[in-house]
């Protein structure tokens, strides 16, 4: 679990194809967040939650991550290349202050910066979901939060027909995230708040076991009448 506060920026370094298998990732100047790390630690990779398989901290720090076809289809780590900068945050601990919000780092989708506009200090950035992940846009509340690039983000937009959400990045965010150096036309990684998949989740099966019920004694009643 994680809070969607960016500890770090971080660089790709290398890349590893393993043939049909995925990829294997080296990310460098990460000694930040390796005081503490061990083999098989989560660290969140622009939302994404990965597995620590090597590391060094010598020469400014490295991690070594497997990404699976999963996580490649799902996500923009398939399109990130050698010196590609990412946000990174450690799994969070027990005395960790929850300052953002609950965030697994499993990206529901990937979404397109649609608009990118100055506001003051703030930068206005609107995304657009792709046709086939229109389902994910009741998860999304204005005021609620959203998951971009493993940054904790507040709503401040929800076009539910066109698939359209929006944020604001404070000037303070700017100088921590990846974000602040995309534009329209890039990708981001989207996690939808948890607990509305909870939420929401909870309720259409609620709606399926008592629509299962209810015709099991329809049925129930129109076999002892001889009606079936």
């Amino acid at each position: 679990m994680f809070t969607g506060l960016v500890e770090h920026i971080a660089t790709v370094s290398k890349i590893d194809n393993r043939a049909e298998s995925g990829y294997d990732m080296i990310f460098s100047d990460a000694a930040p967040i390796l005081n503490d790390v061990q083999i098989g630690d989560s660290i969140c990779i622009n939302g994404a939650c990965l597995t620590v398989t090597e590391f060094g901290k010598d020469d400014g720090g490295f991690f070594r991550v497997g990404l699976a076809n999963e996580t490649l289809q799902r996500t923009n780590l398939g399109t990130v290349q050698a010196g590609s900068k990412v946000n990174c945050e450690r799994a969070m601990s027990a005395h960790t202050r929850f300052g953002g919000h609950m965030v697994q780092g499993h990206v529901d989708s990937t979404a397109t910066i649609v608009g990118r506009v100055p506001d003051g200090d703030s930068i206005r950035y609107t995304f657009q979901f792709p046709a086939d992940r229109a389902a994910l846009m009741p998860y999304l509340v204005e005021k609620g939060y959203v998951t971009v690039d493993g940054t904790s983000l507040t709503l401040t937009m929800v076009e539910d027909a066109e698939r359209k959400f929006a944020i604001a990045l404070i000037a303070h965010s700017q100088e921590k995230v990846v974000l602040t150096d995309k534009t329209e036309g890039d990708v981001v990684n989207i996690e939808v708040d948890c607990v509305g998949k909870y939420i929401l989740g909870s309720e259409e099966r609620i709606n399926a076991m008592v629509e299962r019920i209810v015709d099991a004694r329809i049925e129930s009643v129109l076999k002892a009448k001889g009606l079936m």
